[in-house]
């Protein structure tokens, strides 16, 4: 059964809820974005922000929103999606700040989810896509542990994705 929250040292992980629309929509409105199909607009954002939420239910387990321990401010978030049943679930992480980037907390965030991920939710690889121009994804999804598959295909909605698979 996962957990919902998972606390590390400087964040609290927590499903997403209403609190946290207005951050995601100003990330998703942002340059921020360009590496998952954005920038997008209100409407857009709320969609997507609703299957986040909504992946929960479908799945039993899905993305959480990094909040910062020291007043609560939600600042990104991590965690698996699986939107095809029939393949590994996909790790994702974003920071939705500039001020966020550079201090290891999507670091932080990635690996306390993971850690847990075997235990919490019987998962025993995850695949990890990444556009081609994301290098400070890539250089995480390494330090992560995660191997470049070469024989991967991007999907249609991210033809530039460069995909990787981490085993738990």
């Amino acid at each position: 059964m996962p957990d919902s929250q998972i606390d590390t040292d400087r964040l609290i992980l927590i499903r997403p809820a209403p609190e946290h629309l207005d951050a995601y929509v100003s990330y998703c409105a942002s340059a921020r974005a360009r590496f998952v199909g954005g920038p997008f607009d209100a409407t857009k954002a709320f969609e997507k922000f609703c299957a986040m939420a909504g992946h929960w239910t479908l799945r039993g387990f899905g993305r959480y929103v990094v909040t910062l321990r020291d007043g609560g401010r939600a600042i990104g978030h991590v965690g698996a999606l699986q939107i095809d049943a029939a393949d590994p679930p996909e790790m994702t992480w974003s920071l939705w700040t500039d001020t966020a980037e550079g201090k290891g907390i999507a670091h932080e965030a990635a690996a306390a989810y993971l850690a847990g991920a075997k235990a919490r939710l019987g998962l025993s690889e995850v695949i990890i896509r990444i556009a081609e121009g994301n290098i400070r994804s890539h250089s995480l999804a390494r330090r992560l542990g995660a191997t470049l598959d070469e024989s991967a295909v991007a999907p249609g909605w991210m033809p530039d994705a460069v995909t990787y698979r981490l085993t738990l």
